[in-house]
């Protein structure tokens, strides 16, 4: 038996309180509706700015009544100080979700990236500090990896940001370390690469590459590749990441805990072979869509050319065991989007 499901058996038989931030969005929803299926008690805040309620909704819909009445709702805001040390009173774990994503959106707005992903961070920090929170996990971002050339991304080695958005996850880390440090408060970071899956949001600007070209395909409409397709990433499904969730938040404290671990699944894909995966799913319903050819067009500032992430730590440490390859985690993920489009 791996370390999560023992991890999930010892949930059920002894629930814990958790407060999810971002609880409304793509991510945040997938720990909630994890959660709750364990019988726990969760907290969730979300101010509906990359959220949305009918993710809290199609939650609501997949657990039973007594596992929903586990659920208390803030619709408030990290960057409000107070908000944040009302949500973390009484809570064991915090799962730190709640942040502004994409690297052209920073880029045409920093400053409401940074007040977001920096300020928003520090409050919840100092505020988990304050009540005394067993553990601080937080989404961090393979973003942080920057310039640095080399293949695989291994934690104890990065280069410059290339956004804005790259540099407000940097600065998560740094100020974790020093809360280590100078109040003995330890967290522990994830840095995500690529996640993908469920209630992942195909609309608006700022969308991933998945989620809109699942819609594209399903609706036969133009599926844009930035580049020349062979920019390569390591795409990690949601439920990878939900077990590294809960497996950092519960890791006993010791040389595991004031770190930062990579969640990925350990295999590069480009974006050419990704578009051809996902046409593929879409053509069982959508036959036309396997004539399609995707629309090229001009790399994108802030990107980096190839991305894979050396996983070997999680597994050491957090008994991480990624469950869903990207094949296997792609046949989820066009259920989903065949079945909500």
């Amino acid at each position: 038996m791996s370390r999560y499901q023992e991890l999930k058996q010892e949930l059920r038989a002894q629930p814990r309180r958790w407060l999810i931030t971002g609880v409304a969005g793509f991510i945040g929803s997938n720990l909630l509706e994890t959660l709750l299926k364990l019988d726990q008690k969760v907290v969730g805040i979300d101010n509906f700015s990359t959220g949305h309620q009918h993710n809290l909704d199609a939650v609501q819909s997949l657990v039973t009544g007594d596992q929903w009445h586990g659920f208390s709702f803030l619709n408030n805001d990290i960057r409000d100080a107070d908000t944040c040390l009302q949500a973390c009173k009484g809570i064991d774990y915090v799962l730190h979700q709640a942040a502004l994503g994409s690297v052209p959106r920073s880029i045409e707005d920093p400053l409401t990236t940074n007040a977001n992903n920096i300020t928003g961070f520090l409050n919840m920090l100092q505020a988990a500090k304050s009540a005394g929170v067993k553990r601080f996990v937080y989404a961090a971002s393979s973003s942080t990896y920057g310039d640095h050339p080399g293949l695989p991304k291994q934690e104890d080695t990065i280069g410059n940001p290339l956004s804005p958005y790259a540099v407000t996850k940097l600065v998560n880390e740094l100020y974790a370390s020093v809360f280590s440090r100078t109040y003995n408060f330890k967290s522990i970071g994830l840095r995500y690469f690529n996640i993908f899956g469920r209630r992942q949001d195909p609309e608006g600007a700022y969308a991933a590459v998945m989620p809109k070209w699942f819609a594209a395909l399903i609706r036969g409409e133009d599926t844009f590749i930035n580049g020349d397709g062979e920019t390569s990433r390591d795409f990690c499904y949601i439920d990878n990441c939900v077990q590294a969730n809960l497996l950092a938040a519960t890791v006993v404290d010791g040389p595991a805990t004031d770190q930062v671990y990579n969640v990925a699944f350990g295999q590069r894909t480009t974006l050419n072979e990704l578009y051809q995966m996902i046409q593929e799913r879409v053509a069982v319903e959508h036959p036309a869509c396997s004539r399609q050819e995707p629309v090229y067009r001009d790399f994108r500032a802030g990107d980096v050319r190839h991305s894979l992430a050396d996983i070997s730590k999680s597994e050491l440490l957090l008994g991480y065991s990624p469950e869903y390859s990207v094949s296997t985690g792609l046949d989820e993920a066009a259920k989903w989007y065949l079945e909500n489009s």
